[in-house]
C-alpha cells in the first residue's frame, strides 16, 4: 500500500471512532478548527481540548499530578468564579490542585512537508511548545501546545491551606490566561486559513513553487518567515520577543508504533 492510501486509510478509521472524551464531543472554540483541518486531504486531529480549568483532588507526586488517580472537582472550558471553586473544593478529601491547561490538539500529518507547515503556523500564533514526531511505520503527529498553563495547589489532606482573597487572585490569572488562548486559538485559525491557501496556489503552480523552494515556509529558521501570516506575526511579536526559538523536535518511534 503507497503512503497516500495508507494516510487515507488511517484518516477514515480515525473519523470514524467515537469520541471517548470525558465531555464526549470537540470543545466550542477549537470547532472551526478541527473541521479546516479535517476538511483537508492531508490532515486529520487525534484528539483536541480547547483549554480548561480545572480543580482535582488526589495525591500528589511533588508536583506531578497524576489526572488519571485524581477526582475531577470542577472544570470548565469558560471563565471561572471563586464561588463554583470554593463550592468544588469542599469535596476535596485529598490534596485539591487548582490548573489552567491550554489548548492542546493533536494532528495526524500526511508528509513531513505538511507537518512542518502546520508547525510554522502553529509557533507563529503563540503556541511555542509545538513538537512533531515521526514513527517508523510513516505516521507524522503534530501537537500543538503552548506553555502559558497554571498549576497551584490549594489545599492538603482536605484542609484549605490559602485563603479565599488568594483563590480570588488565582482565579484572575487563570481567566486572564484563558482569554490569551482564545485568542491564540483565533489567531492560529485564520494563519492556518491563509497558508493553506498559499500552498493551494502554490501546488497549482509547480514552476513558482521549485523557484521558491530556498525560501520555502516549510522549515521554520531562526529568522521566522515574515510572509507566513503577515499580521499574525506581527501581533504576536512583543508576546514571543523574549521567547528561545524552538525550531522544529522531531521524535522518532520505535517501530511498533
Amino acid at each position: 500500500m503507497d503512503r497516500n492510501a495508507e494516510f487515507k486509510r488511517w484518516k477514515a478509521q480515525g473519523l470514524s471512532k467515537a469520541d471517548l472524551s470525558r465531555k464526549g464531543s470537540v470543545d466550542e472554540d477549537v470547532v472551526e478548527l478541527v473541521q479546516l483541518l479535517n476538511g483537508r486531504e492531508q490532515y486529520f486531529t487525534t484528539s483536541s481540548c480547547a483549554g480548561r480549568i480545572i480543580l482535582l483532588d488526589g495525591n500528589i507526586n511533588g508536583f506531578e499530578v497524576q489526572k488519571q488517580n485524581c477526582c475531577w472537582l470542577l472544570v470548565t472550558h469558560k471563565p471561572c468564579v471563586k464561588d463554583d471553586v470554593i463550592v468544588a473544593l469542599k469535596k476535596a478529601n485529598g490534596d485539591a490542585i487548582l490548573k489552567f491547561e491550554p489548548l492542546i490538539l493533536h494532528v495526524q500529518c500526511r508528509q513531513l512537508q505538511d507537518a512542518q507547515i502546520l508547525h510554522s503556523v502553529a509557533i507563529d500564533s503563540g503556541f511555542r511548545n509545538s513538537g512533531i514526531t515521526v514513527g517508523k511505520r510513516g505516521k507524522t503527529m503534530l501537537a500543538i501546545r503552548s506553555t502559558h498553563g497554571l498549576e497551584v495547589p490549594l489545599s492538603h489532606k482536605g484542609k484549605l491551606m490559602v485563603t479565599e482573597e488568594y483563590i480570588d487572585f488565582l482565579l484572575k490569572i487563570a481567566n486572564q490566561k484563558m482569554e490569551e488562548n482564545k485568542k491564540r486559538i483565533e489567531r492560529f485559525y485564520n494563519c492556518l486559513q491563509h497558508a493553506l491557501e498559499k500552498e493551494t496556489i502554490t501546488n497549482s503552480h509547480p514552476k513558482e513553487k521549485i523557484k521558491d523552494k530556498n525560501n520555502s515556509s516549510y522549515t521554520h529558521q531562526k529568522k521566522r518567515n515574515p510572509e507566513a501570516c503577515g499580521k499574525c506575526i506581527e501581533e504576536n511579536d512583543k508576546e514571543l520577543e523574549n521567547d528561545d526559538d524552538p525550531g522544529i523536535s522531531v521524535t522518532i518511534f520505535p517501530e511498533d508504533y
